[in-house]
């Protein structure tokens, strides 16, 4: 599958956004620059259009450089890059320091990465750390901090604002005094963690799901499991491609991470899934031990940077979250 033939999904504001995207993030390892570059030229090369980035990341110059070095045309792309918890009080100026860094004629999509502000940047390298974030009621709030962001669109150097890790809750209270409807919600988002409330609230709302660790994570490879092996063999493609093709099937666009040139070309090959098949990857969460999160920001005493589950609006009860290494 190339470029040509990747489904896109239509925004709220007209534009269009490729279905399968590269992740940027590398974990909380050292990496180096020429890995992130290597990783980029690879994924175009593979046909991978829409390079999904952060601030927290430390890359958007290299995923800018590999993006500039492919000597395709600038609207061949789609770029996102988000605003880190520690800049919510200097909006503007933590945008121009992202689009410098990308050297791009403009950035696609700025999302606000989480919706806590903190008082130091959120380290992603350090798992579970609170990152001195300050409470909901504290300024900035996330409301206030997403108004400085529609002002970006004024410059015309970013096509269109969304958010990211957004709940029905947090949501609700940013739709009743927003002027610009987010385009997109990235959030955490598979077979093991559906987010099937929040798809329906945010598809009434207009606004695009879009799923980051969409196969879990290294430690935490659902794939493996028999339903997704079996389906891989039935369809003659990888256990990824099942899960893929299942989120983008659904309606919801993903941003799979990977290094390696086959895997890459892999995950961007889509197939097209029975309804009996959908059915029963979406009932997947609902086996024993089976939803749950995979993603390793939860900290012992129920937050994720230094925000409760109550502030964000994750719900632990039917339906909401369950973290994997706390409840299996």
């Amino acid at each position: 599958m190339n470029a040509t033939e990747i489904p896109s999904f239509a925004l709220n504001n007209g534009s269009k956004i490729p279905s399968v995207g590269m992740g940027c993030y590398m974990g909380g390892g050292d990496f180096t620059d020429k890995q992130v570059y290597d990783m980029c030229q690879k994924a175009i090369k593979a046909g991978y259009r829409h390079f999904d980035t952060a601030t927290g990341y430390g890359n958007e110059q290299q995923v800018g450089n590999a993006i500039r070095d492919s000597g395709l045309p600038r609207s061949d792309f789609y770029v996102t890059t988000k605003l880190a918890n520690g800049d919510h009080h200097r909006v503007h100026d933590a945008f121009e320091e992202s689009f410098g860094k990308l050297d791009l004629e403009y950035i696609d999509l700025y999302l606000l990465h989480w919706p806590q502000a903190s008082a130091g940047d959120v380290d992603f390298s350090q798992i579970n750390a609170t990152n001195m974030a300050l409470p909901p009621d504290e300024h900035p709030t996330f409301v206030e901090t997403y108004k400085e962001m529609e002002k970006l669109l004024n410059t015309e150097r970013v096509r269109a604002i969304g958010v990211s890790n957004f709940s029905i809750k947090t949501l609700d209270e940013l739709l009743s005094q927003c002027t610009v409807i987010p385009v997109v919600n990235q959030v955490e988002l598979h077979p093991c963690y559906p987010q099937e409330d929040l798809q329906a609230y945010c598809e009434a709302k207009s606004i695009l799901l879009t799923a980051y660790s969409p196969l879990g994570r290294s430690k935490t490879f659902f794939p493996d499991q028999s339903l997704f092996r079996h389906l891989a063999e039935k369809y003659n493609v990888t256990a990824a491609q099942i899960v893929l093709s299942w989120g983008v099937q659904r309606g919801t666009a993903v941003i799979p991470k990977s290094e390696d040139e086959t895997r890459m070309l892999a995950n961007i090959s889509l197939v097209k899934l029975s309804v009996e098949d959908m059915q029963e990857i979406s009932a997947f969460h609902v086996l024993p031990g089976m939803h749950r999160s995979l993603v390793e920001f939860h900290a012992d005493d129920g937050s994720v940077y230094g925000w409760t589950y109550e502030w964000l609006g994750w719900n632990m009860s039917k339906g909401g979250i369950v973290v994997q290494n706390r409840t299996q």
